[in-house]
């Protein structure tokens, strides 16, 4: 079967994939009203492409946080990578580099942060962190991820409890017996309630930096009142997210949340964006509002699922010369280029 677009794994991992694992990574809450308007919402997006302009020689690099990637499209944190291919996060690791790209590496991967830095040495990486009630292990965790040579520190705000997901409550989602979360094995068996810790607030990003000198960038902020409190309170970096749909159902599509956030923001820190990104043209969507870079999750899992790090690559360069093409097609010859001037909302 020959790859053409994203949506073609879509369709090959719901194939192959067991039933479990595959319900898991397409889960939104509830009714998953937020996780499909992260997709539709681009459609109401549409281009005001310019024309006779010299695209003859195109430039599609970007910087994060002055580390230059390839493309403004990195791989999300998503958990459990082995329930898509047996090398889980190394094959993750590996096309990331391989496409010179960011991964931005899970807290629940099923691989040790050792394995993964070790399957691709050299790689952007930077590490997702949800914070534990015990902080030791949040602590442990984090100097762990630095000392390995990691470059960003991502936290997680939008998950004090777990979003109900019926599919996997149905199935009575469990990873099987031979996978185990390498990173944080001792905090769920010392916990029997969620290790996660739901009175984390603002002030816990001092104790955070406090830890590390790695920069801090924030995940799950939707409007303008937190990216305010975001920037007050000394990030680098947030990701505009709503965890794909699977936290609290009725929010925001996250490209039509980002133009708030980046309006509050007014480039006193980088903003990027999650959840939808289907096509090389959302990307050119997302980056004319305003995002300096995308990350891709569930879309990276399809790929993985069809041929691992060779599939997830796969993925990756569909996404990189449709982008090209598009940016090409919209009158711009590097990502510079791309404003606010390219895009219009449906007057639907």
């Amino acid at each position: 079967m020959t790859m053409v677009c994203l949506s073609d794994f879509e369709a090959y991992a719901k194939k192959y994939l067991p039933k479990m694992a595959w319900d898991f990574f397409a889960a939104g809450a509830d009714d998953c009203s937020t996780r499909d308007e992260n997709i539709l919402a681009y459609k109401r997006i549409h281009f005001r492409p310019r024309m006779l302009r010299d695209v003859s020689m195109m430039d599609i690099r970007t910087k994060l946080l002055g580390t230059e990637i390839s493309f403004p499209v990195g791989i999300a944190p998503t958990g459990f990578h082995q329930l898509a291919w047996p090398d889980g996060e190394k094959s993750t690791a590996r096309a990331a580099k391989a496409m010179n790209t960011c991964y931005i590496v899970s807290t629940y991967s099923t691989c040790t942060l050792e394995e993964i830095s070790a399957a691709a040495p050299g790689g952007l990486r930077w590490f997702q962190l949800y914070i534990h009630r015990n902080r030791a292990v949040s602590q442990q965790l984090v100097q762990q991820a630095e000392a390995l040579g990691f470059q960003g520190l991502v936290l997680t705000a939008d998950l004090p409890y777990t979003g109900k997901r019926r599919d996997d409550v149905r199935n009575g989602f469990r990873l099987p017996p031979h996978m185990k979360l390498k990173n944080i094995e001792d905090a769920f068996e010392v916990c029997k309630i969620s290790p996660l810790d739901p009175s984390v607030t603002w002030n816990d990003i001092y104790w955070l930096r406090s830890l590390t000198h790695l920069p801090i960038i924030i995940k799950g902020i939707l409007t303008k009142e937190d990216a305010e409190l975001a920037v007050r309170h000394g990030v680098q970096g947030i990701i505009v997210s709503n965890h794909g749909g699977r936290q609290l159902d009725g929010g925001p599509a996250t490209i039509d949340a980002l133009v708030e956030v980046v309006e509050a923001v007014q480039d006193r820190v980088e903003v990027y964006l999650d959840g939808g990104i289907r096509k090389g043209s959302d990307v050119l969507k997302a980056l004319s509002l305003g995002a300096k870079c995308v990350f891709i999750g569930r879309p990276a899992l399809w790929g993985l699922t069809y041929k691992g790090e060779e599939g997830l690559q796969d993925v990756l360069r569909i996404l990189q010369d449709e982008f090209r093409l598009s940016i090409a097609l919209a009158g711009c010859a590097n990502v510079s280029e791309i404003g606010r001037h390219l895009v219009q909302f449906s007057k639907l």
